[in-house]
């Protein structure tokens, strides 16, 4: 599955067997942002759906750097 570009992110959404798995994503995805220092928005829905929305906040628009991590949370799974 791809990325979905919106006006000015990405975002695709995760779905898991459970919300135990969906919730360590979301902590994964976490550790990578801090590493990155570059931070989405995520969100935890129906209990085992994960979206993630990517951007840089700083430029208003989607950067390399957002590619970047969305190869590494894609990796994760």
């Amino acid at each position: 599955m791809y990325w979905n570009k919106e006006e000015e992110k990405i975002s695709k959404e995760f779905t898991f067997k459970n919300f135990k798995e969906a919730l360590n994503f979301v902590n994964q995805v976490g550790e990578l942002a801090e590493e990155m220092n570059h931070h989405p928005d995520i969100l935890l829905h129906d209990y085992k759906k994960v979206t993630i929305s990517l951007t840089s906040h700083d430029k208003g628009h989607v950067t390399d750097r957002d590619h970047q991590l969305a190869s590494k949370i894609d990796a994760l799974i």
